[in-house]
């Protein structure tokens, strides 16, 4: 069991739109899915979902809304990893949440200094399909259901 690799950055913005624009004219990103105060790119080369996720900020910077790294998400190759990962966050008190998000299935947890990550696990894409990708969703995750609808072994995307 381990991680497999970084998956994807979330960074807090000031205005998603300036630096959406930035991303995408600089850096050639693509923007794969929008909404009013956030942006989900994927870089040129890249297969990914997402591999920069950006969130505006509202108000005035302050400790907890500032402008800056949200989090950062790895990647495991089986969704019993991902159950092993949930229990050994859990015991170390380090489990703040879980979601599905469709084509990905992650939990979020923090370091000893309070910095967030996520550790995910990816459909693998010749699995996702349309409805799974056209519209990004956020639920409640159940990773014994999910282990029971897409098996054991079957490893996730890269």
């Amino acid at each position: 069991m381990g991680i497999r690799r970084l998956n994807h950055a979330v960074l807090y913005v000031r205005d998603v739109t300036r630096s959406v624009e930035f991303y995408t004219d600089v850096l050639g990103f693509r923007v794969v899915h929008r909404r009013h105060n956030a942006a989900f790119l994927r870089a040129a080369e890249s297969d990914n979902d997402h591999d920069l996720g950006l969130f505006q900020v509202r108000g005035t910077a302050t400790r907890s809304t500032g402008v800056g790294l949200y989090h950062l998400a790895w990647s495991v190759g089986t969704l019993p990893e991902l159950a092993e990962f949930a229990d050994r966050l859990a015991a170390a008190g380090a489990l703040v949440g879980s979601s599905d998000h469709g084509v990905s299935k992650s939990l979020y947890g923090k370091d000893p200094d309070g910095l967030e990550f996520e550790v995910s696990w990816f459909v693998p894409r010749d699995r996702v399909t349309e409805e799974m990708s056209a519209t990004p969703t956020i639920a409640r995750l159940d990773i014994e259901a999910e282990i029971a609808r897409w098996g054991a072994d079957l490893a996730g995307a890269p």
